[in-house]
């Protein structure tokens, strides 16, 4: 099943299995993105999903999605690191599952216009939203600094700082405005490594990330999703790259007392009284088979990982 965008929604099976869905029970989708999620977990249940996207061209894709099942599927748009207050608004103070598919869609990197990717030339943009600071605007104001320590934590790009210096030195002549600038001026300055990869991949990671405040954005959304779940209620979260998927082990490693340091992320702070206690659904992190990776080589790097609420 593609979602409606034309996404494949990545470890879908595996991720809704785990969800584990129930009739009556009430399902959060906090990535909404092309709806293979949502659209799985109401197939395999006469259950409720509120879905959550902070892009308005996700919300507007789903409106089909949810006009088929009326009363079952309701979309609303913003950050899921703001789920807490956006479902209590919508009356909603109890889960009973919540799956996150952390990451950009295939729906915003094949659409030149968002400017994720330098494979075709668009505008550097990189909101997953319709707000914000742009990448364009990153690279054009921040100092070199700056930019070369977002290229390396968030992109763990070891040439960050000959990157940044590049970036500097251009725009000293002429503002960046397209992905295919900003590519050209990386790949002059580092070379092609054995793997393939293109110079840019992982500098555009990074800009990604910080345009988006991404990883802020996953440690809110896990832990208020998880202050939110009912006992029984189950958390499954599908990551990308090393660097969320740390976020998520570390979180679920906290919320089920397998981590002795104390963490700010714990969701107990977020719940009146006793703080809840979780199990650990997977004990070892889930990843896609050989088929799924043949049939959508860009599921080759997903990470499924999942807990459980016990009872108080």
């Amino acid at each position: 099943m593609r979602a409606v965008s034309g996404h494949i929604p990545v470890l879908r099976d595996e991720a809704v299995a785990m969800l584990a869905p129930r009739d009556g029970g009430v399902y959060l989708d906090g990535t909404f993105g092309g709806g293979g999620y949502s659209a799985s977990i109401l197939a395999a249940a006469a259950c409720s999903v509120w879905a959550i996207d902070r892009d308005p061209a996700a919300i507007a894709r789903g409106a089909a999605l949810a006009a088929a099942h009326p009363d079952r599927l309701h979309l609303i748009e913003g950050r899921f690191g703001d789920l807490l207050d956006l479902l209590r608004t919508a009356g909603v103070s109890r889960l009973d599952g919540a799956v996150f598919d952390f990451g950009v869609s295939s729906y915003q990197i094949d659409d030149a216009a968002r400017g994720f990717s330098f494979r075709g030339d668009g505008p550097l943009d990189m909101r997953m939203g319709s707000s914000g600071e742009t990448a364009a605007h990153i690279v054009n104001t921040r100092g070199e600094a700056e930019l070369a320590d977002i290229l390396y934590q968030f992109g763990e790009e070891r040439a960050s700082r000959r990157i940044a210096a590049a970036i500097v030195a251009r725009r000293a002549t002429a503002k960046f405005e397209t992905t295919a600038d900003l590519a050209g001026v990386i790949r002059s300055v580092v070379r092609p490594d054995k793997s393939g990869i293109h110079p840019a991949t992982r500098s555009f990671q990074a800009l990604r990330i910080e345009v988006n405040q991404e990883l802020a954005e996953i440690e809110r959304g896990l832990a208020q999703a998880a202050a939110l779940l009912a006992p029984g209620g189950r958390l499954v979260a599908v990551s990308f790259h090393s660097l969320e998927d740390r976020l998520v082990k570390h979180f679920m490693q906290n919320a089920t007392g397998r981590s002795a340091a104390p963490s700010r992320h714990d969701p107990s702070h977020l719940s009146p009284g006793v703080a809840p206690r979780f199990a650990a659904l997977t004990k070892r992190v889930i990843t896609p088979g050989d088929a799924e990776i043949s049939a959508n080589p860009r599921a080759r790097s997903a990470r499924l990982r999942a807990i459980e609420r016990l009872a108080a």
